[in-house]
């Protein structure tokens, strides 16, 4: 199913009961669009050492690929490589990370869907710099898919993970991306870039808290 364009709206509850703002992916069937649900208190971390590595490892991804984003606005070549280095170190981080609770043909498997939202964020990037619409719409839609690939995936490691919930917190992930990538280009105002960055942070931070969740539950004697 193609979807053509991200937007936010509405919250869902996901995980831990932490509110993560839902996407609406134009897509060619109504019925693609997440329910809006009322969002629950956060509750207490039941692996406060996971959930910190959790959200440093993933807040890591969102400082490196703003710093690529950065590097490509300024035309400066040697940070844009630095940038797009440490998007891939943090990307198997991340990935041994999973690792160490479901094995290295797990993490080895999240590194590869990992680098196929890196490629589409970076294609993003890219495109908006060009003013390229057509090619940012492409890479709009490969973040979609593979939104959709990273949530069957986790989905089928985790019973503690629904694949719908994971679907629509990575879409608005990739939504965070679209719109800083679109006010930076666009040189918008410093403050309604920097709101768009912490909306960015702390979504990711719920994502983050949600995974760390699902893990505790399931490997409650490792989680910490």
């Amino acid at each position: 199913m193609k979807r053509t364009t991200l937007a936010m709206t509405g919250v869902i509850a996901f995980g831990l009961g932490v509110p993560i703002a839902v996407p609406v992916a134009l897509a060619q069937s109504p019925a693609s669009t997440p329910p809006a649900a009322t969002a629950a208190a956060p509750a207490a971390p039941t692996a406060p050492k996971l959930h910190a590595a959790m959200r440093s490892l993933w807040h890591g991804h969102i400082v490196a690929t703003r710093d690529y984003a950065l590097a490509v606005h300024a035309a400066n070549k040697a940070n844009e490589k630095k940038a797009a280095d440490a998007v891939v170190a943090n990307a198997r981080a991340i990935a041994d990370a999973v690792a160490g609770f479901y094995g290295k043909e797990a993490g080895d498997g999240l590194f590869k869907l990992l680098g196929g939202h890196w490629g589409g964020v970076k294609a993003l990037t890219d495109s908006a710099k060009a003013k390229n619409a057509g090619a940012e719409d492409k890479a709009v839609n490969e973040l979609a898919t593979n939104a959709g690939q990273i949530a069957k995936f986790l989905a089928g490691a985790n019973p503690n993970w629904k694949e719908s919930d994971l679907d629509a917190a990575l879409l608005a992930h990739a939504g965070h991306h679209k719109t800083q990538v679109d006010l930076m280009m666009t040189n918008a105002p410093k403050a309604k870039q920097d709101a768009a960055w912490t909306d960015m942070q702390h979504h990711m931070d719920a994502v983050a808290d949600a995974l760390a969740g699902g893990i505790a539950k399931q490997f409650p004697d490792k989680a910490n």
